[in-house]
């Protein structure tokens, strides 16, 4: 394993970081026991793994505690989250401040290492600014973690404009940010700034569903090429990365995704999710391989470079469930998966006449505010914004 400085705080950590979110959520996700999340954490420690980064909405910060008990607290870099807006309602301090708290029990520690502002909208840094940062900063005096970290809301946030403004305060020691070998420009907008400012990163995205579900990288590649932002000649390939594998490159897709953000200068920490322990292990391995040939680094650029907001997607798929319903009509979506539920809403009101009302169920948490914001600009009315068990409801009626 090979290890980094994290910026310019003192942490010294594993290039490899083990993320206990994702699709999987360390195996929870997909029906594996607690147990079964403890070897998982046990075993990537074994193998050099000494970042861990969870929140308090993935679930799995007790598995974490479990596995680290016994650990010397040093040896480990503990890094977790909270939202500061979470499913339409906006988090006060306070409330940051007892998810803290109860994050250090779940874990079981006296202090985390680094404590992320979660997902965080270019539209409520103000507020993230004005009314949490200077609370939080007291909680780090008191103890409770030693660097302030925040992350971006990717799928909503292509150009990384959050991070733009977090620059300019320079008050955050660490980021999270989604990184790609088809989303790259945050070599543009981020890489140079937080080096200067010596800021650590935290890669996420590295590899998303994109990569890994058969036949998504050919749909995508296709939809770009008829939209004109790829070259023909890469169409209706069944694996449109395949100049990538060859005897002196990569051995598959995801060990060049993994390899390719991981020699990038300004990326620290190159995360990783799994449920299982063989890809963990192939994980790991991959992302402390030498970099990609030169060749192919130089043709990846030339065919991606210019991208923004590809493979953007949720965790467990394309993006989260999404049904639609209209009053006195009945339309089957079931199954369908969006990066970002409104887009949905807006074709379905589209073809609505005046008057009619949508009904939208959605597991996303965060398109609450997306709805709000939506109905506010476009005088669409948001009639119901509610919660039922594990969905999100929302009535809009077109005007």
């Amino acid at each position: 394993m090979e290890y980094t400085k994290l910026g310019r705080t003192d942490l010294r950590v594993s290039v490899a970081g083990l993320g206990c979110g994702g699709g999987s959520k360390l195996g929870l996700e997909t029906g594996e026991s607690e147990e079964h999340s403890i070897r998982l954490v046990r075993s990537a420690i074994d193998l050099g793994v000494n970042f861990i980064d969870t929140a308090s909405s993935y679930g799995t910060e007790v598995a974490v505690g479990k596995a680290i008990k016994g650990i010397p607290r040093d040896q480990v870099v503990l890094s977790t989250k909270f939202h500061p807006a979470w499913a339409g309602v906006v988090n006060n301090a306070e409330t940051i401040v007892k998810g803290l708290e109860n994050s250090l029990r779940q874990l079981g520690v006296e202090y985390v290492d680094v404590f992320h502002l979660h997902g965080v909208y270019p539209r409520w840094y103000d507020y993230v600014m004005s009314d949490i940062v200077p609370v939080l900063t007291k909680e780090k005096e008191k103890g409770k973690f030693r660097h302030l970290g925040v992350t971006e809301n990717a799928p909503q946030d292509h150009q990384h404009e959050m991070f733009q403004r977090a620059f300019d305060d320079n008050c955050f020691d660490v980021i999270m940010l989604a990184y790609h070998i088809m989303n790259q420009n945050a070599e543009r907008f981020v890489f140079p700034r937080s080096q200067n400012q010596g800021i650590g990163t935290l890669i996420m995205f590295a590899v998303r569903s994109i990569f890994s579900t058969p036949g998504r990288l050919k749909a995508e590649v296709n939809e770009l090429v008829g939209q004109g932002r790829l070259p023909d000649w890469i169409m209706n390939k069944d694996n449109p990365l395949d100049f990538l594998l060859h005897e002196e490159g990569a051995s598959s897709v995801i060990d060049a995704c993994y390899r390719f953000v991981r020699h990038q200068p300004g990326a620290d920490v190159i995360l990783f999710g799994t449920g299982n322990l063989d890809h963990l292990m192939e994980n790991i391995a991959s992302i402390n391989k030498p970099p990609l040939p030169i060749d192919d680094l130089l043709k990846v650029r030339e065919l991606f470079g210019h991208l923004e907001g590809v493979g953007l997607d949720y965790p467990g798929g394309s993006g989260p469930k999404t049904e639609l319903s209209v009053v006195n009509e009945e339309i089957d979506t079931s199954g369908l998966r969006c990066p970002i539920p409104v887009l949905k809403a807006k074709k379905a009101l589209r073809s609505m006449d005046a008057g009619e009302t949508l009904r939208v169920i959605s597991t996303d948490p965060s398109s609450a505010v997306d709805f709000i914001d939506y109905c506010d600009n476009t005088g669409y009315e948001l009639l119901e914004s509610s919660k039922e068990s594990s969905s999100f409801i929302y009535v809009i009626r077109k005007t």
